[in-house]
């Protein structure tokens, strides 16, 4: 293993802990609306990146809304560049609600607490840790490497990866492959079985926004075109409507592995295959294919009125649609369909899902890398419920992958500290992950 691992020195393995926790004190709460100042948190980067001989440019649609690009050249100019982004903003966080202040990055028994610990300030440090490494070094990749440190993921992205993929394309040319948050992490699926799941598609984004009209008039009256009442209904279908099992490629490999993993005899691709009753049968592990094997439409918000007893004239509602690739047509006739003749509906927000090979060359470099560090995990294929930044980037042609390595302790709840109260990280996770990812990084 040293072979492999002479470079990622005592330094390396402390400035990961050290930028992850300075990066965390960089307050980049994104609450929407353009209320979001990453600029702090990029010259920080940046300055990182240039210390490592690099030639960062810092890049704004909205002054504050900052972002960071750099190249690092490879060895081989004839070969595909890859994409490793990391976006900068968090979530509002409530200190009331925490054990820590979630912005005081403090680094307590081994572990270091705060906003965006997971989500995505840790692989932001780790990045920085293995291109200061490299530097130090003198190693480069084999492939060209463009870092990209984003803003407004939390939100439109319309300041971040959609401002640089609109705006300035030329910066990731030759990039076809690229990494960022949410795969690659410890899952404990039960005594003795490890996965590690990595992400290879996103369910699409659909925020929706549904207005009802009617009647505006006294509370007191008899009111059948009440626009709350319309309103009410519509939302009350829509968060009760079963959607239909649509199985990605994605997600059929993911079950396929699963099953295989929990020695369950099934063929994902028969006509006569029961999801949910695999389901039923693969334990904790059911929770990384469940999200992804439907459509999903969860009411979130909800405005309406101004005084106890005037009905109003129009009421609105936010819903947080989510869509699978090959199902947004379907997606659409169900929402006209639930919400009614009185309800009109509009995309507030969407973007497009996302599907990536599993059986690509990219993809199985990065399953041997985790392997190597952890020969008794098993890399999995998943789907995002969620979104990233890869589906901005998707519109330069670049396939995108959720690779951001972390080793972690039984009981670590990795998936409910994303925009979750008390988020953190183990020490000992970034250290596997800076190690993961630059053996990814020299072999990809």
């Amino acid at each position: 293993m040293a072979d492999v691992t002479t470079h990622i020195d005592g330094q390396a393995l402390d400035e990961v802990v050290t930028f992850t926790s300075e990066m965390i004190r960089i307050d980049t709460t994104n609450r929407g609306g353009g209320d979001c100042r990453e600029r702090p948190a990029a010259e920080y980067a940046a300055e990182r990146l240039a210390d490592a001989g690099l030639e960062p440019t810092l890049l704004e649609r909205t002054p504050g809304r900052t972002n960071v690009v750099a190249r690092i050249e490879g060895t081989d100019p004839s070969a595909d560049a890859l994409l490793v982004h990391g976006h900068l903003d968090v979530v509002p966080a409530e200190p009331d609600d925490w054990t820590v202040h979630p912005f005081s990055g403090e680094v307590r028994d081994g572990v270091v607490w705060g906003r965006g610990a997971v989500d995505m300030k840790n692989m932001d440090a780790m990045v920085l840790a293995v291109v200061r490494a490299w530097a130090r070094a003198g190693i480069r990749p084999r492939r060209d490497i463009v870092i990209a440190y984003t803003a407004d993921e939390e939100a439109s992205a319309v300041d971040g990866s959609g401002f640089l993929a609109d705006h300035h394309p030329g910066l990731f040319e030759g990039c076809t492959e690229g990494i960022s948050e949410s795969g690659a992490f410890t899952f404990h699926a039960g005594p003795g079985m490890t996965l590690y799941p990595i992400a290879a598609g996103e369910r699409g984004t659909a925020w929706l926004k549904l207005t009802a009209h009617g009647t505006a008039g006294h509370g007191s009256k008899v009111n059948h075109a009440n626009a709350v009442s319309r309103l009410a209904a519509a939302v009350a279908r829509i968060g009760d409507h079963r959607w239909p099992v649509r199985l990605t490629p994605t997600v059929r490999a993911a079950l396929a592995e699963l099953a295989r993993l929990h020695g369950i005899d099934t063929d994902v691709n028969a006509d006569d295959f029961d999801v949910d009753t695999l389901m039923a049968k693969l334990g904790p592990s059911a929770a990384l294919v469940e999200p992804t094997v439907r459509n999903s439409a969860n009411p979130t918000m909800l405005d309406a009125g101004y005084k106890i007893n005037v009905i109003p004239g129009h009421a609105t509602a936010f819903i947080d649609g989510r869509m699978l690739p090959g199902a947004e047509d379907e997606f659409q006739e169900t929402l006209d369909r639930l919400t009614g003749p009185d309800v009109a509906w509009e995309f507030h927000h969407r973007e497009v899902p996302l599907q990536a090979p599993v059986d690509s060359p990219a993809y199985a470099k990065m399953r041997a890398s985790v392997e190597l560090f952890d020969p008794e995990g098993h890399v999995v294929p998943y789907c995002m419920p969620g979104g990233t930044d890869a589906k901005q980037f998707s519109r330069l042609g670049i396939t995108g992958y959720g690779f951001s390595p972390l080793k972690l302790p039984v009981g670590f709840d990795y998936a409910a500290l994303f925009h979750g109260v008390d988020e953190r990280v183990p020490v000992e996770a970034l250290h596997f992950g800076v190690k993961v990812l630059d053996h990814y990084l020299r072999s990809a």
